[in-house]
């Protein structure tokens, strides 16, 4: 994480259900903050986690045939011993997380001859600290995800402007106002050595190759713009899916070109093998609740309180899932998509469950989806008036109870503010 990062999320609506934010913490809370209440929310079950711990792998061991015969072989390294251990378990969860491996599209051209020629002038921002390394240099940014634009905010303050911004469609005017010194240009087609440059197609000419064109558009679409002497490329251009220590699975294979997971129910149980989960997958979500709520799902499933779907129903969630998702963005949710998510497995656990017990799921009601439509705005008013406000109210945001808001209202809000996580 970078040092002057607060989220682009209000604690009111990314806490847990069962959890509020400490009194007095900014709306928008420094990393500081939230790691304070991630540890104050794992208290009770801190004794039960190794830390300094590499699952090395984790193998299945079919003890019979058919659905809850199956167990699984895990091994861990304890990195401070060296001592290796390899345990049985009924059931594994994956919340390893996906922000470890670095997405940098390779297909750019000359991408890896202009990072040999000039090593250090490509990177991404899983390595950014601060913006004192593009002090006085050129430089562009790529991507205009949340970390993409807070990154931008903060190195146009420093570096030789303007600062450069490549991205495939054009951001939100206010958006650019409010980031600074930058301006906005198409997606990079290609590095050039020589000139330390880079060539970027134009906004209006999004995604066609060199030579092509669209019936009807009498205008090239190789049009493009070139800059020089450029210092320094920031990919904020998101993470793979990777994990090392699962590769025992093939059919389906769980993960291919590192764009999805495969072969899961509902984004987070594995159909084949349904005593193996991964939560917390969806990308442009608030990722708090919706991990809480596949959580109540787990439990009640792996305790038999919920009875597990059959297979033919799980695989035509898988199909559901995928419904309108474009290339690359399998699990990339829309515009008030975790509000629908979050209430549809609350009432599945809801109206499913075998007897009473457990902890209820979370449920979005009008306020929280109110906030899940106006918090991007609301965050961009935070950044305009110094970072210091404690409630969205204080910001100039109050919720009114009789303007009712479903999750179509969020459906319709500009897609381009949706900054989630």
């Amino acid at each position: 994480m970078y040092e002057d990062l607060h989220t682009n999320i209000p604690h009111t609506l990314m806490r847990y259900s069962d959890l509020g934010f400490r009194a007095g913490v900014e709306i928008f809370p420094t990393r500081q903050a939230v790691q304070a209440y991630l540890e104050e929310y794992a208290r009770d079950v801190r004794r039960l986690i190794r830390f300094s711990t590499q699952v090395t792998d984790v193998s299945l061991r079919e003890d019979g045939d058919g659905w809850g015969k199956e167990r699984w072989d895990v091994s861990t390294t304890d990195l401070l011993t060296g001592k290796e251990t390899k345990e049985t378990y009924d059931a594994v969860v994956v919340a390893s997380g996906h922000y470890s491996t670095p997405y940098i599209p390779d297909s750019i051209g000359a991408i890896s001859a202009f990072h040999k020629a000039h090593p250090g002038a490509i990177s991404h921002s899983k390595l950014y600290r601060n913006a004192d390394p593009y002090r006085g240099k050129k430089v562009v940014v790529v991507g205009t995800g949340a970390s993409g634009l807070d990154i931008a905010s903060q190195i146009q303050r420093v570096c030789k402007g303007p600062l450069l911004i490549s991205a495939r469609t054009q951001a939100p005017k206010e958006t650019l106002e409010h980031i600074g010194n930058a301006v906005q240009v198409g997606r990079i087609k290609r590095f050039l050595v020589e000139e330390r440059g880079v060539e970027f197609f134009r906004l209006d000419n999004e995604g066609e190759d060199s030579g092509t064109k669209q019936v009807g558009v009498e205008q090239e679409k190789s049009e493009t713009i070139i800059e020089k002497d450029i210092n320094a490329v920031l990919f904020c251009t998101g993470y793979l899916y990777t994990f090392p220590f699962l590769n025992t699975l093939a059919d389906p294979p769980l993960v291919t070109d590192g764009r999805r997971v495969h072969g899961l129910a509902r984004h987070f149980l594995h159909i084949a093998h349904p005593t193996l989960a991964f939560p917390g997958l969806p990308i442009k979500v608030i990722p708090f609740p919706l991990s809480e709520a596949q959580a109540a799902v787990l439990a009640r499933l792996w305790s038999n309180a919920l009875p597990l779907p059959p297979r033919s129903v799980l695989e035509q969630w898988e199909r559901e899932d995928g419904e309108g998702a474009l290339p690359g963005k399998y699990h990339v949710f829309p515009k008030g998509g975790d509000g629908r998510y979050i209430n549809g497995l609350h009432d599945w656990v809801v109206k499913e469950s075998r007897g009473g017990g457990g902890k209820e799921p979370p449920f979005w009601g009008e306020e929280l989806l109110w906030e899940r439509s106006i918090y991007a705005e609301a965050k961009m008013q935070f950044e305009k008036t110094g970072r210091k406000a404690k409630t969205l109210e204080e910001l100039g945001f109050k919720y009114e109870p009789e303007e009712a808001t479903s999750v179509e209202d969020v459906e319709k809000k500009d897609p381009h503010l949706d900054v989630a996580g």
